[in-house]
């Protein structure tokens, strides 16, 4: 993404650092210019949520389950209400994550206010169901098509 410089900026995203242990990277990354991008999840306390989002650069990860990432058949309806909570204490797009995987997620956790998805288990579930790596970019493409198409509809209706 472009920072506010208009230069390309770097980011870092570390699924399974605690939020505690993050300090000694957060300092490597900014004498590397690469921004440090946190998660908070469903069972974060809100004090806990502030700093966080406070702590976060780029953009603040949501993750919207409890557990393993992975396709999941509904978005977690609490999303809604965390990303009205963290919208509250900040200015910084808000990505939903974990188990978001179709259009239907797309357009839900859109309309809820989230500034963007994070898209990783159901990418590649469409390469490695594919007979090859041509057919399985083929998926991709229009797998991320539909993605964007959804995301598309809800910004255009807003």
């Amino acid at each position: 993404r472009r920072s506010q410089r208009g230069r390309c900026t770097r980011g870092l995203i570390v699924p399974d650092l605690p939020y505690t242990e993050a300090s000694d990277l957060s300092i490597e990354a900014k004498k590397n210019e690469i921004e440090l991008v946190l998660l908070t999840t469903p069972s974060t306390k809100a004090e806990r949520m502030n700093e966080i989002t406070s702590a976060s650069e780029g953009f603040v990860y949501l993750v919207s389950i409890n557990g393993l990432t992975g396709t999941r058949p509904d978005v977690n309806p609490r999303v809604k209400d965390l990303l009205r909570e963290i919208k509250q204490v900040t200015d910084k797009a808000v990505a939903v994550g974990f188990g978001i995987s179709t259009p239907d997620h797309v357009r839900q956790v859109a309309q809820w206010g989230a500034d963007g998805v994070i898209i990783g288990s159901a990418m590649v579930k469409q390469l490695g169901e594919a007979n090859s790596p041509r057919e399985g970019l083929k998926r991709l493409e229009v797998y991320a098509k539909s993605l964007k198409d959804a995301l598309h509809a809800v910004i255009c209706t807003i």
